[in-house]
């Protein structure tokens, strides 16, 4: 028997011991020191992620309450249920999860962009968990680059940003040091939090560097042609040793025909970013998003779809999603929470989903070598545990 052997099946019994911790029809184990877990909230109403970094430190990335009148047949059932606002449900299933803290706090909150879907629940979220440091695209002005202060959806989130202004930051792209490690970050020198783009500026893949992609005589075009809210989303990619993770927003990759080239905000980030192991799909993956030169740069082992709406996704993103002429390989698509309207349409390429419907957890093991897809109950507040897969090796 050879040292490399015995080498190989000590690292897979490694493997496999904090997987079989983690059974199918038992409550979600808690976090544990050198973890990143990344929680994807399914409430029905939005986007909400919930990042426990390795050294504890806590990160949401939006916290929606949007989407279609509940009951109507183009949306979904809120979950667990219509009781509590998106907010309150979100803040519960945070304090679940962050109940071995001493005193369960959020440490940095990010807004992608001023849409419902992904802006309103953090009033009440605020409101019952506190928040450390708070980061949007726009503060403190909300004119840059155009003026949401009349928006009137953003006013709610508006009036609450102003409530604490000392907790409240712009997202600056570039940098790899706005959001970082706050308890133990000597622990983890292999984990940086980039931040990759915001407003149209875009990290270029070296340094702190950026290009904007808007135009500089943008506010001199014809008001369809002109940036948008969704163009203005924030992103961030994640890297723990050999693990990547990527989330941003509701940025565009397919603008509408005979719209400028330039509404296309994925292809600079896809080339900023580069290959990853778990990609949220940007804009739920409708179907302006997630473009062919975009997934062939990502080239994630899985892809997360936060969905609430008869179309999300779009067939032909799936198609692309799929493909493997955009890059080869084994992948999976794990999904929120999937209309009945949109099975009833897509059909054949849906089934292929490794699940479509229930919170789901990324859990990395420590040091970024390995991670495993976990799929959790969400019609009540259990955290049971609905599937187990994994665990995969990180790129």
């Amino acid at each position: 028997m050879t040292s490399r052997f015995v080498l190989s099946v000590l690292l897979a019994c490694a493997a496999a011991a904090p997987l079989a911790a983690q059974k199918v029809g038992a409550a979600l184990p808690p976090w544990q020191p050198g973890n990143l877990d990344i929680h994807f909230i399914n409430t029905g109403r939005g986007d909400a992620a919930l990042l426990i970094l390795p050294d504890g430190t806590t990160l949401q990335f939006d916290a929606g309450d949007g989407g279609w009148p509940i009951g109507s047949p183009r949306g979904v059932k809120p979950r667990p249920d219509a009781s509590r606002p998106a907010g309150a449900w979100i803040a519960r299933y945070a304090r679940r999860v962050l109940s071995h803290f001493r005193e369960p706090a959020l440490d940095y909150a990010l807004l992608s962009h001023l849409h419902g879907d992904h802006m309103n629940g953090f009033p009440d979220l605020g409101r019952q968990l506190p928040i450390g440091k708070m980061l949007d695209r726009a503060w403190p002005s909300y004119d840059t680059p155009f003026d949401v202060t009349q928006y009137e959806p953003a006013a709610e989130y508006i009036a609450f940003a102003r409530e604490n202004p000392e907790r409240m930051e712009r997202f600056q792209p570039g940098r790899n040091d706005q959001i970082k490690l706050l308890r133990a970050p000597g622990d983890y020198p292999d984990f940086e939090i980039r931040n990759i783009m915001a407003n149209g500026e875009v990290w270029t893949g070296e340094g702190e560097q950026t290009r904007h992609r808007f135009p500089d005589d943008w506010r001199s075009l014809p008001e369809s042609d002109q940036p948008n809210e969704n163009m203005s989303s924030l992103g961030i990619r994640i890297r723990y040793g050999k693990f990547d993770f990527y989330t941003g927003g509701d940025i565009p990759g397919t603008p509408r025909p005979g719209y400028p080239g330039w509404q296309d905000i994925e292809t600079p980030v896809g080339e900023a970013v580069g290959a990853v192991d778990v990609a949220a799909n940007n804009h739920h993956g409708n179907r302006d998003s997630t473009n062919a030169g975009y997934v062939s740069a990502l080239q994630p082992r899985f892809w997360i779809l936060q969905v609430w709406s008869s179309d999300h996704p779009g067939h032909d993103v799936l198609d692309r999603m799929y493909s493997q002429r955009l890059y080869p390989g084994e992948r999976d698509v794990l999904a929120t929470n999937m209309s009945q309207a949109n099975k009833d349409v897509i059909g054949d390429l849906l089934d292929r989903l490794m699940s479509d419907q229930g919170h789901i957890v990324i859990r990395v093991e420590p040091g970024g070598a390995s991670y495993s897809a976990l799929v959790l109950e969400d019609e009540d507040e259990s955290m049971r545990v609905k599937a187990v897969h994994g665990p995969y090796e990180s790129r």
